[in-house]
């Protein structure tokens, strides 16, 4: 399966070599200014040892979106689930949680927002104030620690004071949606600033009722601020404050029996969530460097809930019907110290420059789980506790020749305690980091690079888990890399390529065990475990041709083989080799901006994704994809209107799926059917925007 992979990254070595020799062309430093802000040091994305992809302010919007969820699919190897009202379960690479019910999220894939650590909890990846949109593949533990085994995702809002854009945005569109934004920034005075922020998101979703005959019982009701201060203590040192909210309060209708957005549900569902965070950073200049002091609290109130039965009262036999509901309040706090050298504190006469730091984060996850089949409610405690530190050094080896190492050392540990009697505690000291060898040569920049990441042990806490089954172990993820940027062929076409091969070890895999209830329903209990063998291996390649000087093509495409090994089910099936879920063979975009006039762009945005399995535990796959948006944009003054469409073609896709099981009365249960979640069919509106 390399074979194709291989064949990439030797074609696209041969033509970085042809361009080197066959042109004059500008330095690298010149060729693209992307600043990467998930760095310890402000880094060009072009001079980054890793697989990223950034999507700035102006390519965000031409998607319309408001959740992360709305734009991922653009970016290579990268997908997502849903299980609930977004698509807010993150997989990088193949690697990634789907969904999350009795069990505390322990994240693969980091998820911040500016200072904030939001991992395990992307209901909050609204899309505000937002400057760019940075995703990066691959291990990211000497940054981000045990949740980023194999990737981040990072959401960076826009700068506060006067440098950040003042506009006012307002969206209309069908399934009666609109959505509203606002942000304003300035100088207070010389030395301080503020930024002020706010959106409000609704639409009736695609679903239709036909119980209650209601076409809202699938809906979007999301609100979310920012207000940021910043500005400076005195000459040295600078402070920025932050406080943000989230108020979310959608409806969880999604399956229907018939896979048809048509749903006979007596108890819709809900997906809620309410924010409040604050975060503090203050940096002091010396001599020797920065040092840099972060902190934050975040409390979240989580409700989540669904009729499990899908139809309503007296439509199955037995009298079936059953509602599960899940309550959580989490409080997380985290602080941060860390040491940026400056130029003249850097080792061996300035050669190599570093950066030292150390990471505190505790949590408080209280979770109530109100279920029809339950004896009682359900309630749990669990508190984890990350203790880390870190250091990376960046070593001038020659003129082209730089040598980055980083090495992170984590303490991770919990508590659990339920009011079944299971308590337990858990403490793991776990080692991560990275080795990057970068050579600039001319206009293209090589790296190759081996890091590892490893995310934490867990548990599985419902009652009904056999002792065996209980406790599942860490897992790390060793990946090996080789990359270059640069121009392709000319000046005008620019590319950025990877190769990669992670070898994951005591994969945790996600499966759940069925039960057959004493009047004959099924009852599905959600498990983690550990396979033996975990391979992801893959290549990534986007490129940016500017044609002609109103005509611009970016372009990327991910290939990923990723299977696991040595892995019994709960039914006693034996895995021997196995495609791991969310993880398809292919994922690519094609995005086309034309300047049509003056003021006059028109845009088409093609996301294709190839077939994937939804789970571990059973053969149920999504289709292969391919999803069409465009937009043509009129800019007057400071106006600016877009008359856009999503999923042109109104393609049926689906967001998660299930199979193995009957929850249909009509054939008597007979038949193990797939039962899916469908993506959102054609969107269209307009958007009005005024900046000022």
């Amino acid at each position: 399966m390399l074979k194709p992979v291989f064949s990439l990254s030797l074609i696209a070595a041969s033509l970085c070599v042809n361009a080197q020799t066959t042109q004059q062309e500008p330095q690298l430093e010149d060729v693209e200014r992307i600043v990467v802000s998930g760095d310890f040091r402000a880094t060009v994305l072009d001079q980054l040892s890793a697989s990223a992809t950034i999507m700035g302010a102006e390519r965000l919007s031409s998607r319309q979106p408001t959740h992360i969820d709305s734009v991922l699919n653009s970016v290579p190897n990268v997908n997502f689930a849903a299980g609930a009202s977004r698509g807010r379960f993150v997989q990088i690479r193949g690697i990634g949680e789907r969904s999350q019910f009795v069990e505390p999220i322990n994240p693969s894939v980091s998820f911040i927002v500016d200072e904030f650590d939001f991992s395990g909890l992307a209901a909050a990846g609204l899309i505000f104030d937002t400057q760019q949109l940075e995703v990066y593949r691959g291990p990211q533990a000497t940054l981000f620690g045990s949740g980023a085994l194999a990737g981040a995702v990072k959401l960076s809002s826009n700068a506060v004071g006067s440098d950040g854009p003042d506009y006012v945005e307002f969206r209309a569109g069908n399934k009666d949606s609109y959505r509203v934004e606002a942000a304003t920034g300035n100088d207070i005075n010389k030395d301080w600033g503020y930024r002020v922020a706010l959106m409000h998101n609704r639409s009736d979703g695609f679903v239709e009722n036909t119980f209650l005959d209601k076409d809202d019982t699938n809906n979007l009701d999301e609100t979310a601020a920012r207000i940021s201060v910043a500005g400076n203590i005195d000459e040295r040192s600078t402070l920025a404050l932050t406080y943000r909210w989230y108020d979310i309060d959608n409806g969880y209708d999604a399956f229907s029996l018939d896979n048809d957005n048509k749903t006979l549900s007596d108890e819709p569902g809900f997906d809620n969530h309410q924010t409040h965070a604050v975060s503090a950073r203050a940096t002091t200049s010396t001599n020797g460097g920065d040092f840099i002091l972060i902190a934050t609290h975040a409390s979240h109130n989580i409700g989540y809930g669904y009729d499990e039965d899908w139809t309503y009262e007296g439509f199955h036999p037995f009298g079936y019907t059953s509602f599960d509901a899940y309550f959580r309040e989490v409080d997380t706090q985290t602080a941060e110290v860390r040491f940026v050298s400056s130029d003249s504190a850097a080792l061996f006469n300035g050669a190599t420059s570093w950066t030292l730091g150390a990471f505190y984060k505790t949590s408080e996850e209280d979770l109530l789980r109100e279920y029809t089949y339950a004896s009682g409610d359900f309630t749990s405690v669990y508190e984890p506790t990350t203790k880390a530190v870190y250091v990376q050094t960046e070593s001038t080896l020659t003129d082209r020749l730089t040598l980055v190492a980083g090495l992170r050392i984590e303490n991770y540990g919990f508590d659990y305690s339920d009011n079944n009697g299971l308590q337990s505690s858990h403490d793991t000291t776990m080692t991560g980091g990275k080795v990057a060898l970068q050579y600039t040569g001319g206009t293209h920049f090589y790296y190759a690079s081996i890091s590892r990441g490893y995310k934490g042990a867990g548990y599985n806490p419902d009652e009904r888990v056999s002792d065996e089954q209980r406790f599942f172990d860490e897992e790390y993820n060793w990946n090996y890399e080789l990359g270059v940027k640069g121009p392709l062929f000319i000046p005008e076409l620019t590319m950025r390529a990877a190769l990669f091969y992670m070898d994951r070890d005591d994969t945790q895999v996600s499966n759940f065990d069925v039960q057959i209830r004493e009047d004959g329903t099924p009852d599905f209990i959600d498990i983690i475990d550990n396979a033996d063998i975990g391979t992801n291996q893959g290549a990534e390649l986007e490129l940016s041709w500017q044609i002609v000087p109103n005509w611009n093509i970016n372009a990327s495409v991910g290939y990923l083989d990723a299977t696991f090994e040595g892995y019994t089910l709960t039914d006693g099936t034996v895995i021997d080799k196995q495609r791991q879920a969310q993880a398809p063979e292919y994922t690519a975009n094609l995005f086309s901006e034309l300047s049509v006039t003056d003021n006059v762009l028109w845009r088409i945005d093609v996301d294709y994704k190839d077939s994937y399995r939804f789970s571990d535990s059973h053969d149920v796959e999504a289709p292969s994809t391919t999803l069409v948006n465009s937009e043509l944009v009129w800019f007057a003054d400071k106006w600016q209107t877009s008359l856009w469409v999503k999923n042109a073609f109104d393609k049926e896709y689906y967001t998660r799926g299930f199979g193995g099981f009957s929850n249909d009365p009509r054939d008597e249960y007979a038949f193990a059917e797939p039962y899916y979640q469908l993506g959102n069919g054609r969107q269209y509106g307009v958007t009005v925007k005024y900046q000022f």
